[in-house]
């Protein structure tokens, strides 16, 4: 266990104490924030504001997960290296989108087609291999079968082994693709994204080091409330390292921020969050973790749909956030209030979580 104390730890102190070394680069450079002009006025004082934010994120938890590594002196697990290699392919795709908007002056980065080839790229990499390397038990990182708690009863490879494994690819790309646009709207004020993500990657870590202690091969394990995951330690190290950056982030991202993650941050955060929902069996459960997320990305899907139906807006302004500054409310207020709503989701994920292990 100290390898999760480990990889939180360094992840924190670095992301901590690098973030104003990279503010100081990108000042030098000026590579700032282009802010868009149909948004609410008052976000035209961050015009400037250093962007990629996120390098430190990335790096940062890339750090304490190899620290943690060296810590415990084990080799890395598969799952381990493959949800990190999601968040950080993830994290390039952003990368190029933030330097396009900064090197142009512009609101666009990449074209919508690129940014699909990017992330399906990534995606599919993800998903193809996370139904390889089998442990000793046969269990790979990833299986065909939709989880919710665990594993369900709906299997993707229903009809066979490759028609499973497309469709799984698919599913997989649909968690992805949902997950990272999330958490990329979340990201529309000052540490609203970084603090939401601090707190749901922290459930993270509760609910693998829960499966690692009941996980199924345990000689006084009940074989019946089991969890079937292939590297659940792991997983918890993982977690805590992206727990970390983003706590030590969050000291420069905070109201009023000194440097933005940009899609940098939010696409490699949400792409580690549907990572780690496919290869701990909890798909599902992540919608009730990161419900936040969920209600923020369900406000900018309701304000569009239903503009194209009748011509009118539900909201003010989508995402959900944005509706709320031009009501009146200050933005630290906002914030705040966002955090408690995604801490209530937290506890109600991570309460579902363990109210299943306790019923059997």
């Amino acid at each position: 266990m100290i390898s999760v104390l480990v990889a939180g730890g360094v992840a924190m102190v670095v992301a901590l104490l690098a973030t104003p070394l990279f503010i100081s680069f990108l000042v030098g450079r000026q590579y700032g924030q282009f802010i868009r002009q149909d948004g609410p006025t008052a976000h035209y004082t961050k015009r400037g504001t250093p962007t990629m934010g996120g390098v430190v994120i990335i790096a940062a938890t890339l750090l304490g997960w190899g620290a943690a590594v060296l810590a415990s002196g084990t080799l890395p697990s598969a799952s381990a290296v493959l949800v990190l290699f999601l968040m950080t392919g993830l994290g390039v795709v952003g990368f190029l989108d933030d330097f396009i908007k900064i090197s142009r002056q512009r609101s666009l980065g990449l074209s919508a087609r690129w940014k699909i080839v990017g992330q399906g790229f990534v995606g599919i990499t993800f998903a193809v291999l996370a139904l390889q390397f089998p442990d000793a038990t046969l269990r790979t990182p990833a299986s065909t079968h939709i989880s919710f708690i665990r594993d369900t009863g709906l299997d993707l490879g229903f009809a066979g082994a490759t028609v499973g494994a497309i469709l799984f690819v698919i599913w997989a790309n649909f968690l992805i693709t949902a997950w990272s646009n999330a958490v990329n709207l979340t990201d529309g004020l000052d540490g609203l994204a970084t603090g939401s993500s601090l707190i749901v990657f922290g459930a993270y870590v509760i609910v693998c080091v829960w499966q690692f202690n009941q996980r199924c091969g345990l000689p006084d394990g009940d074989p019946a409330r089991c969890y079937g995951t292939r590297d659940p330690l792991d997983m918890a190290v993982v977690a805590a390292a992206i727990t970390g950056a983003c706590f030590g982030f969050l000291w420069w991202n905070a109201s009023p921020a000194k440097i933005f993650m940009g899609d940098t941050g939010s696409l490699a955060l949400g792409g580690a969050l549907a990572g780690l929902s496919i290869v701990t069996r909890t798909e599902v459960l992540a919608a009730i973790i990161g419900g936040l997320f969920v209600i923020i990305v369900m406000s900018d899907v309701i304000q569009i749909g239903f503009f194209k139906l009748t011509g009118k807006r539900v909201f003010k302004m989508a995402p959900l956030h944005h509706h709320f500054e031009l009501s009146g409310w200050g933005e630290v207020t906002i914030v705040i209030r966002f955090w408690l709503i995604a801490g209530l989701f937290v506890s109600l994920g991570v309460g579902i979580f363990y109210a299943e292990w306790v019923t059997g």
